[in-house]
């Protein structure tokens, strides 16, 4: 099986999940291909069976690049007439998405707008989302003090140990019931 593992990351919170997520599959003996978008990355993510995907949210989006990144992939495959209409599923062709995200107005429901901009791309191929992720990070930088004011109380250091242990469980019960 060929799996991706591909992320952004500005604050060090999604980086946290998405290795993780890469040592999980590797100690399950999975080869994984674990990487971040760049502003200038070009990569066909169709010869990829799994693919797990994820983001900070900002403004109840993905990050910049990794939004730049999609609508690239979007139009290549629209041009090439990879995504069809109906969106047929293909088989065998399976994704997660997921979000880190610090909710400090309206908790998560700032960042279901993310995943799911995540994952329409690959509902749009055919492959089959098989899970949504929401994991709570902190604030950094200017915004730190949310960090300790929003609507989930206080969520510094997160993810933390617990959070990435809950990341590798889901991991590993994905790899149960899908292999």
């Amino acid at each position: 099986m060929n799996i991706l593992n591909i992320y952004f990351s500005s604050t060090g919170n999604t980086v946290k999940v998405a290795n993780t997520i890469g040592d999980v599959l590797r100690e399950t003996n999975h080869r994984v291909d674990t990487m971040e978008v760049t502003k200038d990355m070009n990569l066909d993510i169709l010869p990829y069976d799994f693919i797990f995907m994820g983001s900070g949210v900002y403004e109840w989006l993905p990050g910049k690049p990794l939004v730049d990144f999609l609508t690239k992939l979007r139009r290549k495959y629209a041009e090439n007439g990879s995504i069809k209409p109906a969106s047929p599923k293909i088989t065998g062709k399976k994704a997660v998405v997921y979000c880190t995200y610090g909710g400090v107005h309206t908790g998560i429901n700032e960042a279901i707008p993310a995943v799911k901009y995540m994952g329409q791309l690959f509902d749009h191929l055919g492959f089959d989302v098989i899970a949504e992720w929401y994991i709570v990070g902190e604030y950094h930088g200017k915004l730190k003090k949310f960090s300790k004011d929003g609507r989930l109380g206080n969520i510094e250091g997160r993810p933390n140990e617990a959070d990435l242990l809950d990341v590798a469980e889901k991991v590993r019960g994905i790899l149960l019931s899908q292999f």
